[in-house]
Parts: structure tokens; C-alpha cells; sequence
């Protein structure tokens, strides 16, 4: 097993490497000049031409590719372009919310996904397997930027319920000490922060929870139905074990390296950055900061941002994998 950590951690850089040259070629070929951006359209020739020297932009995109490697293997990975604010920095600082919101849109998919892929496959072609299977169908289908409106809309605007937008309300002060707010009200015991921050993640999360909530329950029906026709599972009933026991114990545990599999792509997705939803909640994470500065030209912050993504999803796939083999003792790898 530590053979195959090693492997994959090493085969991690080659994947940051290739990630990084894609990236950099994909920001160099969006027509437009960040040095024009930064300074307005009425700025001279000679001030463009000075700021392009100064972000290394009048080098030929070999030589800027290579510092920009460089940077990275020394830990640098620049400034962003608009705010003169380190890239990590920036990083750090919104990340955590995205981390906030995705683990519990995630908790929220896989407790009612699995639920209701349970129910559906135990009660094969029963009213509750068509009502979830449709509802599950919908939550694939529905636009996220409409569904994230209409819970503002209905349970913020018409019913007062939760807060329309952000992380905290503004009354509320809250030290900051790892940007997680739910952990760091609970280190601080400020239990009016934590009631709050909590509140505030009810709508994003479940308007981001839609998708993988809906794939969480049509993998988990598929996998369990396959499951249910083996012949041990009518051995476990012909023991005299309950039917919860048979399901949970004996066909959910056998049923979950697929569920795992999808619900790690989508965890990494989610991580990767909810752009909609983050925008539309006015939520300072990840997804939110790439989608400003891809806007912006502004290249430091969407080169360190995606890294950061890729490096999150390779992470997120080998910890699946050595799930793989905790859930499965038949998994071994070499």
C-alpha cells in the first residue's frame, strides 16, 4: 500500500506539470492584454508597454513558462495582478469556504442519497422508487443558477427564513484562526457565529447538493439492485438476520465502491470550485475568486487556483482508493 501512495504521489507532479501548461497557454490565447485591463483603455503605448515589461509579459511564453516554474518549485506563486496581493495568500483565504460549503453539500448528498437509493432499490418499482428516481432525474436536469434564484427567492425574500448571500452577518464579528467559521465559533465558543454560519450554509449547500445528491441516488439504487440478486444476500436472510442487517451490513457495504467512486468525482468537482453557486450566493470561496479573475486577466490567481484544484482532486481520488481497499479487504494493491 505505501508502494502505491508513493507511486501516485509521485505521478502527482507530472499532473501539476501538464495542468500548469495547459493553463498558461489557455490564459495567453484569451484575446486581450491584462496590462490593457489593468490600466483602462486610455492608458499610452509607453505605460502598457512598462507594465507588460514589469509582469514579465514581453518575454517570449517559453521563457515566461520556465519562470513561472521555476516560481513554483521555490514556492512563489506570484502576485495577483489587480490587488498586488501574494497569490497564496489569497489562496488561503478563500479556500476554506469553499472546503465549508462542498463538505456539507457532500453530507447533505450522501446521507439522502444513499437514503433514498436504498428505499428505491429495496422497493423496486413502487411509488417511492418512481418519486425518487424523478425527483433524482430533476435534480440532474435543473439549471443551478436557476435553482440557487428560486431558493433566494422563495425561502429568503418571501419566507424570511435563511440569509440570501454570504458567510456571516455583518453584526457578527468572529476571530478568524483556520477560516473554517463553523470550527472556529466552536474554538472561540462564539455560539451566536457558529447558529449563524450554520444557517447561512443551508441554501448554497443545498442548491450545490442538488447534482451529486441526484447521481448519489441513481448510482446507489443501480449498485444496491446488482447487489440484492447475489446469492449470499440469501444466505445472510436464510441466517435469520433481520432485514436492516442484510441490506446495511451485507448489501450496502458490497454496493459502495461505485457510490465512493462517483461521490469522490463529485466531491473533487465541488471543491474544484462552484462557480454558479458561489457567485450567485455571494459566497468568498475558490470558485468565486477564479471566476473574477479569469474575468480580469488576471493570471497569477487562475494559474495558483487551478493547481490548487488539481492538486485537491488527485488527493481526493488516492484517499478513495485506499477506501477501496478498508471497505473491500479483497482490494490489495501492489
Amino acid at each position: 500500500m505505501l508502494q502505491y501512495i508513493a507511486r501516485r504521489v509521485f505521478a502527482l507532479i507530472y499532473v501539476l506539470l501538464g495542468v500548469s501548461l495547459t493553463i498558461f497557454l489557455l490564459m495567453r490565447f484569451i484575446p486581450g492584454d491584462p496590462a490593457t485591463v489593468m490600466l483602462g483603455e486610455r492608458a499610452t503605448p509607453e505605460r502598457i508597454a512598462e507594465v507588460r515589461r514589469d509582469l514579465g509579459l514581453d518575454q517570449s511564453l517559453p521563457i515566461q513558462y520556465l519562470i513561472y516554474v521555476k516560481n513554483i518549485l521555490t514556492g512563489n506563486l506570484g502576485r495577483s495582478i489587480h490587488t498586488n496581493t501574494r497569490v497564496a495568500e489569497e489562496l488561503v483565504q478563500r479556500f476554506p469556504a469553499t472546503i465549508e460549503l462542498s463538505c456539507f453539500a457532500m453530507l447533505i448528498a450522501g446521507i439522502i442519497g444513499v437514503f433514498a437509493g436504498m428505499v428505491s432499490a429495496t422497493r423496486q418499482y413502487s411509488a417511492l422508487d418512481s418519486g425518487f428516481m424523478f425527483l433524482s432525474l430533476a435534480g440532474v436536469s435543473m439549471p443551478i443558477f436557476w435553482l440557487g434564484l428560486m431558493m433566494i427567492w422563495t425561502f429568503a425574500l418571501m419566507l424570511g427564513l435563511f440569509p440570501p448571500s454570504g458567510r456571516l452577518d455583518v453584526r457578527i464579528f468572529l476571530e478568524t484562526i483556520t477560516g473554517f467559521h463553523l470550527l472556529d465559533s466552536i474554538l472561540t465558543r462564539h455560539w451566536e457565529a457558529w447558529w449563524d454560519a450554520l444557517w447561512h450554509l443551508v441554501l448554497p449547500s443545498l442548491t450545490l447538493a442538488t447534482v451529486p445528491l441526484a447521481i448519489t441516488a441513481r448510482m446507489t439504487r443501480s449498485s444496491l439492485l446488482e447487489v440484492l440478486r447475489q446469492e449470499y444476500m440469501l444466505t445472510a436472510r436464510s441466517k435469520g438476520l433481520s432485514e436492516w442487517v442484510v441490506i446495511t451490513r451485507h448489501g450496502l457495504r458490497n454496493a459502495l465502491i461505485p457510490i465512493l467512486t462517483i461521490g469522490g468525482l463529485q466531491f473533487g468537482l465541488l471543491l474544484g470550485g462552484a462557480i454558479l453557486t458561489e457567485t450567485i450566493f455571494s459566497w468568498p470561496g475558490l470558485g468565486r475568486l477564479l471566476y473574477n479573475a479569469v474575468l480580469a486577466r488576471d493570471y497569477p490567481i487562475v494559474q495558483g487556483g487551478t493547481l490548487l484544484v488539481a492538486a485537491t482532486f488527485s488527493v481526493i481520488n488516492l484517499l478513495v482508493d485506499i477506501l477501496y481497499a478498508l471497505i473491500n479487504p479483497k482490494i490489495r494493491y501492489g
